[in-house]
């Protein structure tokens, strides 16, 4: 924050002192205007020398020294609007890069945000919220229904149904049984349960989590500016050219004017300039991404690593097949089941009258519901008498076995439903694979993407089951987040690595990649946190628009580079030759600059998947359409 002040306080007073003096030369006071000038130039010369010690110190070598070689021999030979006019170029594209930096993070959460700062304690009879510092093993809290479990235990009551989602991958929610294992970060799916503390907040699952989120996020390698990368063969032509020019002709100020001229503003300017007008397009196709070095980085991607649950699939539960046993249709058979699941509150029931409502279904309200947590739901519909929920509570219910067991394949549920004392049928629910995947990948390999992975904490036979068809070059399954994180950090050996993922689980695998993409819409604080890209709107194919505007950009940004120097080269050789004073060559280099910007404001205009074989741009962020279901 105090960087970022200052670089706005520096162009300020390099403008100023710009203004100022130009004020005082047309009010006929040459040398007060030359004093305003220097002024408004020492000040950022002083910055300047300040960080070029520094980098230097880091063993890193920039253009600022060219930017400094020429303000200091601007004043030291009295060539002070010259000098002025470098250091509100230099301030102005330093400013503009602190800007491509930071312009996207404000958006962002706290990372610890989706973990509750207090707890619900039993205590003497009754219940005390406290702050989670305060809770210690052996202590006894009740989880509500929709909480977040804040510390690890055990399941005190006779069971849970929690959401794991976001720690484990596992799409479904899980029946715990009294005394099993629960993680902190887990939400409570069904009715409240009481847990048993066996870890303090601080040794938790989910603390454990944040602590690989920060050590990934420190041992990432960092990302060289495009505009250092041409540092060192720029610096050299300059300082051959300017002693050359001085040492040929006896004339210092010759000198001056190629290092005016050679002051790296094409790199300073149309570098950020491109890149802040990359950022800004992505994120009118729903991509955010967290400045200038991420989306640099985007653009050299060659292995992609994808989660699996609510990245590559929907993460919600939905019907892919309806089995009838009787007279009853598909639609009626969904009636019954929705209308009466209207009484529970179970994430598989929930997904049932969705799909219900999304057909136009016209669902009565349900009497004399029971509900047996975990288990199932009976009551009356239409008069009728209907029981719906696993195939073992439908089967005692309707005094009949229950077939549905064989329908049940990898990462799908089955839902079994009685009417009148009869089984009518089941209905069976998967985390379904997003539509358009298998276009998606194919999509980023014609964008430079190499290599494909699966990474996800769910079991094997549900990955392979999801996955089938789609081409990826190694699926991994069973992981663990610092598994996730071996896995990036193998992977990164071999070229640069992008992760995509949504849950907490994730985040220290965003971190650790040279490339983290958070899916946002419904993602966890923590990995949005940890990510350097996040899709605003729910819909993986937001990452082809993101990474063309991310190539294009970085090309648009090289472009403009080499079209600058190559132009400040030939004004360096004039002003060598006599043909340019220093203040015409910063003006030569201002108008320079001009073009160069305007060259970079291109990406402003990128249209992605207007290349060669599209036959139209992809579309605007829109939000999420509805997830249709099929029978």
């Amino acid at each position: 924050m105090f960087q970022d002040r200052l670089k706005v306080a520096l162009l300020a007073i390099a403008l100023l002192g710009l203004l100022s003096g130009l004020g005082l030369w047309l009010a006929g006071q040459p040398d007060l205007a030359a004093m305003a000038w220097a002024t408004g130039v020492i000040p950022i010369l002083a910055a300047l020398i300040i960080e070029i010690v520094r980098s230097l110190a880091q063993g890193e070598v920039g253009l600022d020294i060219v930017a400094a070689l020429s303000m200091s021999a601007a004043l030291l030979f009295g060539e002070t609007l010259a000098a002025s006019v470098v250091a509100l170029m230099y301030s102005g594209g330093t400013f503009l890069e602190s800007f491509a930096e930071g312009r996207a993070r404000r958006e962002m959460s706290d990372l610890l945000s989706r973990v509750p700062r207090t707890a619900t304690r039993h205590r003497n009879g009754a219940l005390d919220e406290v702050p989670l510092d305060d809770i210690a093993p052996d202590d006894l809290l009740l989880i509500r229904q929709g909480d977040v479990a804040p510390v690890d235990g055990t399941v005190e009551s006779a069971h849970a149904m929690l959401d794991q989602a976001a720690l484990t991958g596992e799409s479904m929610p899980v029946r715990l049984a009294r005394g099993q294992e629960v993680m902190s970060g887990s939400t409570n799916a069904g009715d409240a349960f009481d847990l048993r503390v066996t870890r303090r907040a601080a040794d938790s699952t989910y603390a454990g989590i944040v602590r690989l989120v920060e050590a990934a996020q420190a041992s990432k390698a960092p990302m060289a500016r495009l505009a250092d990368r041409y540092s060192l063969m720029f610096l050299a032509v300059t300082i051959v050219l300017a002693t050359a020019a001085w040492w040929l002709t006896g004339d210092p100020i010759r000198a001056v004017a190629v290092l005016v001229v050679a002051t790296p503003c094409p790199l300073i300017l149309a570098v950020p300039v491109a890149l802040v007008a990359g950022l800004s397009r992505a994120a009118h196709f729903g991509v955010l991404i967290k400045g200038a070095k991420p989306l640099e980085a985007l653009a050299r991607i060659k292995t992609l690593i994808l989660d699996k649950t609510g990245t590559l699939t929907d993460g919600r539960p939905q019907i892919v097949s309806i089995d009838t046993y009787g007279a009853l249709s598909e639609a009626e058979i969904l009636y019954f089941a929705a209308a009466l699941d209207q009484a529970s509150k179970h994430p598989i029931a929930q997904a049932i009258v969705t799909s219900a409502q999304a057909r136009g279904a016209a669902l009565p309200a349900p009497e004399n519901v029971v509900e047996t947590p975990g288990e199932g739901v009976a009551g009356t519909v239409d008069g009728r008498t209907v029981v719906v929920g696993g195939a073992d509570f439908v089967a005692a219910q309707v005094g009949a076995d229950d077939p549905g067991s064989a329908l049940l394949e990898a990462g799908s549920v089955v839902v079994s439903l009685g009417v009148d004392g009869k089984l009518a049928g089941h209905l069976v629910m998967a985390d379904a694979l997003r539509s358009g995947t298998a276009e998606l990948l194919s999509g980023l390999r014609r964008l430079g993407i190499g290599r494909i992975i699966l990474a996800t904490g769910d079991r094997r036979a549900v990955a392979e089951a999801v996955t089938e068809g789609l081409g990826l070059d190694a699926l991994r399954a069973d992981l663990t987040p610092d598994q996730k994180v071996l896995l990036v950090l193998t992977e990164r050996e071999d070229g640069a690595v992008m992760m995509v993922g949504d849950g907490v689980n994730d985040a220290p695998a965003l971190a650790a990649a040279d490339i983290g993409v958070a899916m946002g819409a419904r993602g966890a604080a923590a990995s949005a946190e940890a990510a350097d890209v996040v899709l605003l709107v729910d819909h993986l194919d937001r990452l082809l628009p993101g990474i063309e505007i991310a190539q294009r950009s970085r090309r648009i940004a090289v472009e403009s580079v080499v079209a600058g120097i190559g132009l400040s080269i030939l004004g360096m050789i004039a002003a060598a030759f006599g043909y340019l004073t220093p203040v015409q060559g910063a003006l030569l280099q201002e108008m320079i600059d001009v073009a160069v910007i305007l060259n970079a404001l291109r990406a402003l205009r990128i249209e992605p998947g207007r290349t060669a074989g599209d036959a139209k741009a992809v579309p605007s962020a829109r939000p999420p359409r509805p997830t249709s279901t099929a029978a």
